[in-house]
């Protein structure tokens, strides 16, 4: 099986529609994932429970790209 790792992590923002995290050193990291479908669920969970503070973001980042850029599928 060909696992794809996933970071899910966020953080406060300067501006809801940025990436713009304000203070990197107090991201906070939910964790890594083995597969899209469990980042997703622990993002969506951290979302939610901060959906009353338009400044908190949490975002799912697909490592396997980072780690092998030229490869495809």
């Amino acid at each position: 099986m060909d696992t794809k790792l996933h970071l899910v992590f966020g953080g406060r923002v300067s501006d809801p529609q940025t990436l713009d995290f304000i203070e990197p050193g107090a991201l906070d990291v939910v964790g890594i994932y083995p597969d899209y479908a469990s980042a997703e669920a622990a993002w969506r969970a951290n979302a939610q429970r901060t959906v009353d503070d338009a400044t908190m973001k949490y975002v799912v980042v697909h490592l396997h790209r980072m780690l092998e850029p030229g490869r495809t599928a």
